[in-house]
């Protein structure tokens, strides 16, 4: 990492030619994660904000936590016999099934991801 800063005149003063670093896009389990480490492991969370490293951090976060949720209700439904076939003769028991098959899946990847 290059530490030396360049300057540049502005109206007889000279000003650090700064740019601001790339912004990452977060989505809820990245930002459930900053609120956790922010909350009740202050000592990380600072740790990585200051070395720039937090933002990366979230965002493999989330995309792991993307991932896992997909992986996770595939496989819940299928060990529930939740399928195309329910959908089609009970609409709302299919909702119902798929909504708590859902809700299992946020939880383990809570336990698993988010706040370890």
């Amino acid at each position: 990492m290059n530490t030396e800063l360049s300057y540049h005149d502005e109206g007889g003063y000279l000003l650090p030619d700064l740019t601001a670093p790339e912004v990452v896009p977060v989505g809820i389990w990245g930002m459930r994660r900053r609120e956790f480490l922010r909350r009740h492991r202050n000592g990380l969370y600072t740790g990585m904000l200051l070395s720039g490293r937090l933002d990366e951090h979230l965002a493999e976060i989330d995309r792991e936590a993307e991932g896992m949720l997909e992986r996770l209700v595939r496989q819940m439904a299928v060990e529930q016999g939740v399928t195309e076939a329910l959908k089609a003769q009970d609409q709302m028991g299919w909702v119902g099934a798929m909504n708590g098959i859902r809700n299992a899946a946020e939880e383990v990847i809570l336990d698993e991801l988010i706040y370890s």
